[in-house]
């Protein structure tokens, strides 16, 4: 029997069925209403372990109509953080760090990790050779930075994007795209220096956009948050085949 993760971030929903550490079909959706898309995909096949990790708070009914639709369910939000500790992981961790630091423990066995998520937030966190975390940081996401520019400035035009083709460089939309790009890559080459013997990994929304413009190896990988979930929802049925 396969599973089910669903990732419920900040602006959109991912979700993918698995079998042990595989992947299937990747959904998304991007909408207010989360809880009628989720029951679509139960329709299409009873998961054996539902990992549901979201940046707010499932209400207990929506918690108990989820633990009708599957044989066991797992909860990763602010209010069910005990399972971080499980793994040495801290509490304070978002469920979509955890689970990238979890899925870059397994990919990258024996070998240090710095992992960078380009989401509404920019997040860098640190793992050594034997997996154990050694902190990180977490600073503006590369849309978010384009907003706060238009909301604190009379004069500045909302971009939506950083990938801006047909604007010129010699204009003020170009000064803005330069300033922001360029911001966020000074700031990865900074991160990367702390440690330079690590594996870099990319994941998040603009991973293959600020990978291309890097002078370093990087690993991008689109769906290592969905593959720490897969992680959790499969050391679950192991520790049940005991």
């Amino acid at each position: 029997m396969s599973n089910l993760l669903i990732e419920i971030g900040n602006t959109a929903l991912k979700a993918a069925f698995s079998d042990g550490m595989t992947l299937g079909k990747t959904y998304r959706y991007q909408g207010e209403k989360v809880m009628d898309f989720i029951r679509t995909i139960l329709k299409k096949d009873r998961p054996g372990v539902l990992v549901v990790a979201s940046v707010y708070d499932i209400s207990r009914a929506d918690e108990e109509y989820l633990q009708g639709e599957c044989q066991h369910l797992i909860l990763l939000d602010p209010s069910h953080r005990s399972l971080l500790s499980s793994y040495s992981l801290p509490s304070y961790l978002s469920y979509d760090r955890a689970a990238s630091i979890l899925a870059a423990r397994y990919l990258f066995r024996g070998k240090g990790c710095t992992i960078v998520d380009f989401g509404t937030t920019l997040t860098f966190d640190y793992t050594d050779g034997d997996g154990t975390y050694q902190g990180g940081g977490i600073s503006l996401g590369c849309r978010t930075r384009f907003k706060a520019l238009n909301r604190y400035s009379k004069v500045l035009p909302l971009l939506n994007s950083p990938e801006m083709k047909d604007i010129p460089p010699l204009s003020l939309e170009g000064s803005m795209v330069t300033g922001v790009v360029s911001g966020i890559l000074f700031e990865i080459e900074g991160y990367t220096r702390l440690n330079p013997e690590n594996i870099v990994v990319f994941t998040g929304g603009d991973a293959n956009f600020f990978a291309k413009r890097m002078k370093i190896s990087i690993f991008v990988i689109c769906n290592l948050v969905l593959m720490g979930l897969a992680l959790i929802a499969d050391n679950y049925v192991r520790k049940m085949d005991k």
